[in-house]
């Protein structure tokens, strides 16, 4: 009866080898901020044809996906928009030790259609107090960093009372910017990473200094739950490397100063 166990564990082992020789790796599910839309595809085809792991990418708001993973959504990347959603996720106990890490810090910008009479270039903030401007699309500051972020910008530059009855939310920046482009809105406070995409790119953009807001940190982990820590560590290691920045770069991110090395002490005559 001790011949079945090794025979089982040979024709697994055989399996496993056919698995690999076809090129079959890891099924990795990610939660990614709607930010992240444009760069992540482009990210995720350099990514899966050197490793031939498999990307299953939903995105949605961060703040959303903070709930849900509390709840026990079976994801196994976030790539969160809001650096401190990761870091409640890691104290909570919900995050594989070793795995957060800030991967690119954010923008913001105003954004109307090409055949719009508007120039937010030239007009800057001016051009929300234009009587054409009914509407207003941000994303939802309830659970949308860039929300937060622009909601800021906009008290920050002395004009959110005189434009707040023309604000309209969604649900996410990408339902924000996809507001702005159906004409519910004629100019939109969205991410710069989705002004600059190819489908919003022929656009004018006007993009908000920095220091109109709070650091919109952008931050990684592998969630404890993960099916395959090694693979879904495997990608965000990825994040990490001049192709993945490469690509950030094109659509606006920047990336975090690294943390100064610590001098070492002066040792006593």
């Amino acid at each position: 009866m001790k011949i079945i166990p090794r025979i089982l564990a040979i024709v697994a082992m055989l399996i496993s080898g056919c698995t690999a020789a076809r090129g079959q790796g890891a099924q990795i599910s990610v939660a990614a901020a709607a930010d992240m839309t444009f760069a992540l595809a482009e990210i995720s085809k350099e990514y899966e044809a050197r490793t031939h792991n498999k990307l299953k990418i939903i995105y949605g708001s961060s703040g959303n996906f903070f709930s849900q993973i509390q709840n026990g959504a079976p994801f196994d990347v976030f790539l969160s928009a809001d650096l401190d959603y990761p870091r409640k996720l890691q104290a909570a106990g919900l995050v594989d030790p070793g795995t957060l890490f800030r991967y690119a810090i954010g923008a913001i910008a105003l954004w109307c259609p090409s055949d719009l009479d508007l120039d937010p270039k030239a007009a800057n903030w001016k051009v929300l107090l234009d009587p054409r401007v009914q509407k207003i699309a941000v994303a939802n500051p309830a659970h949308a960093p860039y929300g937060r972020a622009g909601l800021a910008a906009l008290k920050k530059a002395g004009i959110y009372d005189q434009v707040q009855a023309k604000l309209v939310y969604g649900e996410n920046i990408s339902q924000a910017a996809q507001f702005v482009q159906s004409g519910n809105a004629q100019v939109g406070i969205i991410a710069l990473s989705l002004a600059l995409s190819q489908p919003m790119k022929s656009g004018k953009t006007w993009e908000i200094p920095g220091d109109m807001h709070e650091p919109i940190e952008q931050a990684a982990v592998v969630l404890k739950r993960a099916k395959d820590k090694a693979g879904a560590r495997s990608f965000i290691n990825f994040l990490k490397t001049d192709v993945a920045r490469g690509i950030l770069v094109d659509y606006g991110f920047t990336f975090p100063m690294p943390s100064p090395t610590p001098k070492p002490a002066k040792r006593n005559p």
